[in-house]
């Protein structure tokens, strides 16, 4: 839990780079074999909440270093509540459901990773 804690406070302060390519492999995975999976749903979901757990104040402490009516400024602030939406998503009570939420995670964490990017060479 303490190492966990210390990465996140090095992501919000910019001083060590995620793991970006790793999150979008992920990613990739979901959205690429979506259709044929079941057995593995939980454990992506999860790792897929964890991307955003970083994510989410790593993008913030780049917004933060923007001006309040910069554009890209105000995408990223979008998404960050929308993936916080998602987070709130229960794991679903059927397959069609869990992969359903599986997606959504996928995506917000492909959108957030752009956004981290983006605003990572903005800045």
């Amino acid at each position: 839990m303490q190492r966990t804690a210390s990465a996140l406070a090095l992501a919000e302060q910019g001083e060590h780079p995620l793991e970006v390519e790793t999150m979008r492999a992920t990613v990739h995975l979901v959205l690429a074999e979506a259709p044929q999976m079941t057995a593995d749903l939980a454990t992506l979901r999860l790792q897929l909440r964890g991307h955003m757990n970083l994510l989410i104040p790593a993008v913030e402490a780049l917004t933060r270093k923007l001006p309040a009516e910069d554009i890209p400024r105000a995408c990223a602030v979008a998404c960050i509540g929308e993936a916080r939406m998602r987070l709130r998503l229960g794991g679903g009570d059927n397959d069609r459901v869990r992969l359903a939420v599986t997606v959504k995670l996928a995506r917000s964490v492909d959108a957030l990773a752009d956004h981290y990017e983006t605003l990572g060479c903005q800045s």
